[in-house]
């Protein structure tokens, strides 16, 4: 008999912050019929060998190369059969009425096709990218000008269920039915925008995507190096590859500005990683005595 519920994560050298996740997600699940699969992308620490030993009743897919997010997911969810896929980072802890709560509702709204949570950060306080819209142009011209209001869905109340455009990656409850209609994540993702893609097939398939007032902690950051000049690529092609596979039958004219919006946000951010290295290379203890 097919489980109720999927847990699946991704997993790249953050051994003590996954165990950490692996114990609230049983925890979370505790009278729900369900299974967790950690899909490992060629860790270097000790992950392998750590959850063979400690979690025997994990999954584990064990990747000889880093294939990235998207495809280790995708690797998982087809190895499974559950009624609901949860795609969860390793860098979050789950608190314990936020699995069974997001159940309850999918079971109630056979509408929803995906549902993220109220993700809070070190502080204690919600995230913004727990609710955002679709990056359409004009979306996607206002956060790069540094108005965030409509990308974030800042208008939605905190504490009461909210349809939204996109559910972070970070948790994602996913309906296995529209995710058969739909199609599985984008491998031409690597890291970055795969969840705002498949959001964005899910409403254009019919479906409903929801906040829900349920919480998580998202260490943000944690699992990736943001201040490397990998991350800036990955980060900014992903940004690429969503706008032409839905926006290339805009005109020139009207998309030209877009692209150059981001490359020209991509090229401040090498800049802004290469004079934060000199500095630390200039003076390393400089933020030490800032801290005193």
């Amino acid at each position: 008999m097919a489980k109720k519920v999927c847990i699946v994560i991704v997993s790249y050298n953050v051994r003590s912050l996954l165990t950490k996740c692996i114990d609230s997600v049983h925890l979370a699940l505790r009278g729900l019929s369900g299974d967790i699969v950690v899909v490992d992308n060629c860790s270097k620490d000790d992950t392998v060998e750590y959850l063979q030993k400690h979690y025997p009743d994990v999954q584990l897919i064990v990747n000889q190369d880093n294939v990235g997010f998207a495809k280790a997911n995708n690797q998982a969810i087809r190895q499974t059969s559950s009624e609901y896929v949860l795609l969860l980072n390793p860098d979050t802890v789950v608190y314990e009425p936020t699995l069974r709560g997001c159940i309850d509702f999918m079971d109630a709204h056979p509408e929803a096709g995906g549902a993220g949570v109220r993700m809070l950060n070190r502080e204690g306080t919600p995230a913004p990218e727990s609710r955002r819209a679709i990056p359409t142009p004009w979306v996607a011209m206002l956060k790069m000008l540094g108005f965030t209001r409509r990308y974030y869905m800042s208008d939605l109340p905190w504490d009461q269920p909210s349809q939204i455009e996109v559910i972070s990656g970070a948790y994602c409850m996913l309906r296995r039915q529209a995710l058969d209609q739909v199609g599985l994540l984008d491998e031409d993702f690597f890291m970055y925008g795969e969840d705002i893609d498949l959001s964005y097939r899910l409403i254009k398939g019919g479906w409903q995507n929801w906040y829900l007032p349920y919480d998580i902690i998202h260490y943000k950051g944690e699992s990736t190096q943001k201040t490397s000049f990998r991350y800036v690529h990955v980060f900014y092609q992903a940004m690429l590859i969503f706008f032409r596979k839905h926006y290339s039958h805009l005109s020139f004219f009207f998309s030209l500005p877009i692209q150059v919006a981001i490359y020209s946000r991509a090229f401040l951010a090498l800049i802004q990683i290469q004079s934060s290295r000199l500095h630390h290379f200039i003076n390393p203890r400089h933020d030490a005595y800032e801290q005193d």
